[in-house]
């Protein structure tokens, strides 16, 4: 039986029709390369709405260790890039100050602040054991508790919780964030409670403007998109330092440390334990589910959901044990949705026993006393190696001013940093790290930048179908990625002289159409096809019959609810090339593959031939003058979150290599002519 490659070769060098010329011509005789009339449409998903942090987000189980192996590496990079820590900032002197000891039966508490970078702090209180010797250590994460580690519930609210059940007595209903840490050192816990940017005492960065929405110098921005400077990296780069400070104390095992947290906690929790293999063992609270995957700006940031969700980025810390606690919140049906998916993966590493999850459908979303006690039973398990149920007992709370770690004697630092200047001091550190990578660390970035890279294979929607011409036939199909519901329309012209060894992946505002002139290939396409070339174009995301009804739609609160679960348009263009070229790879076989990219779209083929590597063996772009330090709008069509942040164009352009490799229109004054492009990679000119 022929191979699709036979076929395409067959047919090309016979210029047997499928279709009739005449047929599609009379249809559309500007446009030959067009496959839907009549108001029809590809059935490409992302010609609906963009997807939210409402949707549904299901986990699929690998099949093999082998293979989540490599998911697990992919993901977890992604989940770096997207909170800015790829690679991990320097870790700088902490100067930890350590005061103001409160004491306690059985336990200590302190008041702590550290510098996570220079010039931003961390604050919070530290609880201790009084037994001598190395004890586990868990650090605490608040969710978005009004005062979180201040917080004091009314008298009424309190009486209400215990009614519910949801609370033992009014006394730790009314300080029930303290019960938390007060409880594990009295288990013999070190115990870091600290804060959530904008919270407490930790408020020289705002968590959110008065309006409710991240303030523009909040890293709402464009450029805080083009740096991935955003408050959820702040944060969870707060929590890798604040467990660098765990492991600083004389007392602290630091083989066995713990996180929880719970809501925007428990997803600090899930985020700090994928990244952090120093964490031993988890329990994100009420967070982990396949809904609603976290409603604040500190929870979301660009990158970070693309193809994935909360039950995935949890699974992130499998082997090592995790529970989840739910509540009658959007994570009610974790025992059916999410949590079957997770012991799956834990069967599947030889770990079964080490996930759990329980659900407290009559209780609201909170850290509840039952909640708590599960916490407490699970880490005296898996981080002291005693197994039994651990009932809360009562503490004698501390008022909460008491906790505050600011005073007379401890004033807040001098050097302490403003969001302007924290996020100068920021881009510096970043300049100079993102000078240190590597090639292929580079990449590796870029690949999380634009989610995608050169597939193995591709899917076949529908077609091909063929149309002759005079000395050229032309295929046109919907090709598409195996793991993705796309379908992006190709349009491939074979001529005479072509013998299945040369394609060109032809890159265009105006898609496909633009191969041709009045039902002819255009001059630049003739003389590719003259040349032995087989010509390939694809209509990416938003151009020709893949055009977006109502444009790409950015989140205007904050751009990052949008760039979080969905690439950006550009991004989205590159990734369908990388599409186009897979197609000339795998099913053409094709043993020399050009790439040309004209106009706005010389950078699509530049970022495509980045990631492609040596499977591009040319590149002629227009550069187009594109410089990402000059994108002021989130919603730029030219937006790549994370751009700046490694380089700007110039740092991918280096990735593309010299060889054949040439790029003009640096200034954006001379746009190039697609025959002047096509001439010079004829000619096979460096950059």
């Amino acid at each position: 039986m022929l191979s699709r490659r036979d076929l395409l070769l067959a047919s090309a060098a016979s210029l047997v029709p499928v279709c009739t010329c005449s047929t599609l011509l009379a249809a559309d005789a500007k446009d030959p390369t067009r496959i839907f009339y009549d108001g029809q449409k590809p059935t490409d998903f992302r010609l609906g709405k963009n997807k939210t942090l409402d949707d549904y987000f299901p986990f699929t189980p690998p099949k093999t260790k082998e293979e989540w192996a490599a998911r697990r590496e992919r993901v977890r990079e992604q989940v770096m890039v997207a909170t800015g820590l790829w690679p991990m900032p320097e870790k700088t002197p902490l100067n930890a100050v350590i005061h103001g000891k409160i004491e306690r039966n059985g336990y200590t508490i302190e008041k702590v602040y550290f510098a996570s970078t220079p010039g931003h702090y961390v604050c919070g209180n530290l609880y201790r054991p009084k037994a001598a010797g190395k004890h586990p250590a868990v650090l605490f994460a608040h969710g978005h508790w009004a005062n979180a580690r201040f917080r004091e519930e009314s008298e009424a609210t309190a009486k209400a919780m215990v009614a519910r059940g949801e609370e033992p007595d009014v006394e730790r209903a009314k300080f029930f964030m303290q019960a938390i840490p007060a409880t594990l050192a009295k288990l013999g816990f070190v115990v870091f409670q600290y804060d959530m940017v904008g919270y407490c005492d930790s408020t020289a960065i705002g968590h959110v403007s008065k309006s409710g929405v991240p303030a523009v110098d909040g890293f709402a921005d464009a450029e805080g998109e083009l740096r991935l400077h955003s408050l959820m990296g702040l944060q969870t780069l707060n929590s890798v330092r604040a467990v660098d400070f765990l492991c600083e104390l004389n007392d602290v095992d630091e083989t066995r440390i713990g996180v929880t947290g719970a809501s925007g906690g428990g997803t600090q929790t899930f985020l700090l334990a994928a990244i952090d293999d120093r964490i031993k063992a988890a329990v994100p609270a009420v967070m982990v589910s396949t809904a609603m995957q976290g409603g604040c700006v500190c929870e979301n940031c660009s990158l970070l959901r693309v193809g994935t969700g909360n039950i995935e980025l949890a699974g992130l810390f499998a082997p090592r044990p995790q529970a989840l606690p739910s509540a009658n919140d959007w994570t009610k049906e974790i025992m059916t949705k999410g949590y079957p998916e997770l012991r799956k993966l834990y069967k599947l590493l030889g770990a079964e026993d080490n996930i759990s999850a329980k659900a407290w459908l009559k209780l609201p979303h909170n850290y509840g006393r039952p909640s708590r006690e599960y916490m407490y039973g699970w880490f005296m398990k898996h981080l002291k190696g005693v197994e039994e149920e651990i009932p809360e007992t009562p503490f004698v709370p501390v008022p909460v001013k008491e906790l505050s770690v600011f005073d007379e004697k401890h004033p807040r630092p001098k050097d302490e940093l403003k969001t302007p200047e924290l996020r100068k001091a920021m881009t510096a550190a970043d300049e100079k790290a993102v000078k240190a990578m590597k090639p292929d660390e580079l990449r590796k970035a870029l690949r999380a930048m634009v989610c995608s890279e050169l597939p193995a294979e591709i899917a076949v929607r529908k077609g091909p179908v063929e149309t002759k011409g005079d000395g050229w036939a032309l295929h046109t199909a919907l090709l598409g990625r195996t793991d993705e519901a796309d379908a992006v329309p190709h349009a491939g012209l074979f001529g005479k002289k072509f013998d299945g060894s040369k394609v060109i992946v032809w890159v265009h505002p105006d898609g496909k159409a633009s191969m041709f002139k009045d039902g002819t290939p255009s001059a630049a396409v003739q003389s590719l096809l003259d040349a032995g070339f087989a010509v390939i174009a694809p209509d990416v995301l938003g151009v020709g019959e893949l055009i977006l009804p109502n444009g790409f739609q950015v989140n205007k609160t904050y751009s990052g609810f949008t760039y979080g679960y969905n690439r950006s348009l550009l991004a989205h263009r590159v990734h369908d090339t990388l599409t186009t070229l897979a197609f000339a790879k795998s099913m053409l076989k094709a043993k020399e593959i050009g790439l040309v990219g004209i106009g706005e779209f010389g950078p699509v083929a530049i970022l495509a031939k980045a990631l492609a590597g040596d499977s591009v063996a040319k590149l002629v772009a227009d550069r187009n003058g594109l410089d990402f330090a000059k994108i002021t709008k989130t919603d730029d069509p030219m937006m790549l979150p994370g751009a700046l942040k490694y380089g700007g164009l110039d740092a991918f352009v280096k990735l593309c290599g010299t060889s054949g490799v040439t790029i003009v229109n640096a200034d954006g004054k001379q746009p190039a002519k697609p025959e002047d492009l096509v001439a010079k990679l004829l000619a096979s000119g460096g950059r």
